[in-house]
């Protein structure tokens, strides 16, 4: 995919991960990131505009693929999580909500502007995934159903997107240095070097990035019995 003079929409721009994706694009010689988010935010970065969108709006999703026909990469950053146990009081309503917004409001965007990146010339579709797609951790029953839901649709789309030429990216990575892993106290990677190896791999016309050792490792482990991936405390 070649990032200079395209234009892409950055969904979760106003913050985080998403701002860091609309910098680099634009640096990268993007000429225009629309930057959508569900609340209004006034960016002061020249190519950089911003669009209202809530993922979890049908109806907002569809009226935006009609306006933006210009869009040649979609990144679906936009997400949400909800600490939770598999056992615990909060889990149902905390796993309603991650996957309203993980699964099918990346599900609705990806959709929705299928036909506008085939319009294109295929372009690309950048999934944001996790770790977590992979692997349970405490505290993240809602979080991990909803990123390995988002993991098997990005795979689905993948192959349903080829015919296009669309080159669909899902991208893996630990803890991201953002506000949602402020409370975390493990290593984080920092949100512009996420980016650069995402925007690495869509020039290589890559499917999928690794962008740290964590999400190597787990992945090159997944091969191991359940006993070395979920070891019993000592």
């Amino acid at each position: 995919m070649n990032i200079k003079g395209s234009v892409a929409l950055v969904t979760g721009a106003n913050r985080g991960l998403g701002a860091a994706f609309a910098h680099a694009l634009l640096a990268e010689g993007a000429s225009t990131v629309y930057g959508a988010a569900r609340s209004d935010f006034q960016p002061t970065e020249p190519g950089l505009v911003p669009v209202r969108l809530d993922i979890t709006d049908a109806a907002q999703v569809t009226a935006l693929a009609v306006r933006l026909t210009d869009v040649d990469i979609v990144i679906n950053n936009a997400g949400v999580f909800h600490a939770s146990s598999a056992l615990g009081d909060e889990l149902e309503a905390a796993l309603r909500t991650d996957l309203e917004t993980n699964v099918f409001g990346t599900l609705a965007v990806s959709r929705a502007f299928a036909p506008v990146l085939a319009a294109n010339g295929g372009g690309a579709l950048v999934n944001v995934l996790s770790v977590a797609s992979w692997i349970s951790l405490p505290r993240f029953a809602a979080y991990g159903a909803s990123k390995a839901a988002a993991w098997s649709l990005t795979n689905s789309l993948r192959l349903e997107l080829r015919e296009n030429g669309t080159q669909v990216l899902g991208v893996h990575a630990g803890y991201i240095d953002t506000d949602m892993a402020a409370d975390v106290d493990s290593p984080k990677t920092a949100p512009e070097d996420v980016v650069a190896r995402v925007l690495q791999a869509l020039v290589d016309d890559a499917e999928e990035v690794l962008v740290d050792d964590v999400s190597r490792v787990v992945k090159g482990g997944l091969s191991a019995d359940l006993a070395t991936l979920y070891p019993m405390p000592v």
